[in-house]
């Protein structure tokens, strides 16, 4: 089945804010979207080896509480908490970099609320790259993996094109997406405090990072 990208959005809400973890100061990208299926449907999607490819990425390792997952071509790490079938907490390894994300799935009648926070240190490691990007480096991503499982849900559980998903990413389209969850996070990122000014510099670079422009 063709994947009907026309309707194409990725998180409902989004949000950008400090907080500490783990006793240091750290800040969290929060992103939340209403999905039309229940929670066992979704934590399925979301914790299925076989699901997750076809909305993802492909994935490997011990995929239990404790295990050690990798996801091919991008982060590993350690799964933390795994709370069938609400509440799924892994570090985030990545460029020798760690951080964290955690989900959450709440009923909203009879869809379900998914929310996603990735949280990352504030130390010297990733300093540079929030200045240069801010929030949209990481919530581009995940807008682009929430529209993924959008897609998935609703073609009755296909997996995406990979082919098809490349072109749509090239198009004026996919191109606009990417644009509009850039302004998305800026938007948060001001709300949150920053710098309008600084806050838009930094989307600008996400976009063009995002769509090679």
């Amino acid at each position: 089945m063709a994947m009907d990208y026309s309707r194409a959005r990725g998180a409902e809400l989004r949000e950008v804010t400090d907080r500490d973890h783990e006793g240091q100061p750290a800040r969290a990208v929060i992103a939340t979207r209403i999905y039309d299926t229940d929670r066992r449907d979704l934590w399925d999607a979301l914790t299925n080896p076989e699901r997750i490819p076809k909305w993802f990425l492909p994935i490997s390792g011990d995929l239990k509480r404790g295990g050690r997952y990798q996801l091919e071509g991008n982060a590993d790490g350690t799964i933390i908490r795994c709370d069938v079938p609400e509440a799924l907490d892994v570090t985030w390894e990545f460029g020798g970099n760690m951080s964290w994300v955690t989900i959450r799935l709440a009923p909203d009648g009879r869809r379900t609320r998914l929310t996603l926070e990735h949280i990352m240190p504030k130390d010297d490691a990733g300093e540079e790259h929030w200045q240069q990007f801010g929030p949209g480096a990481t919530g581009v991503g995940w807008d682009l993996s929430f529209l993924g499982m959008a897609l998935h849900l609703e073609s009755g559980g296909d997996a995406i094109n990979g082919e098809a998903n490349d072109a749509w990413m090239g198009s004026d389209a996919g191109k606009a997406f990417v644009h509009d969850s850039a302004d998305g996070w800026c938007a948060a990122h001001i709300a949150a405090g920053e710098n309008p000014e600084t806050a838009r510099a930094m989307a600008v670079r996400t976009a063009a990072a995002y769509t090679g422009e």
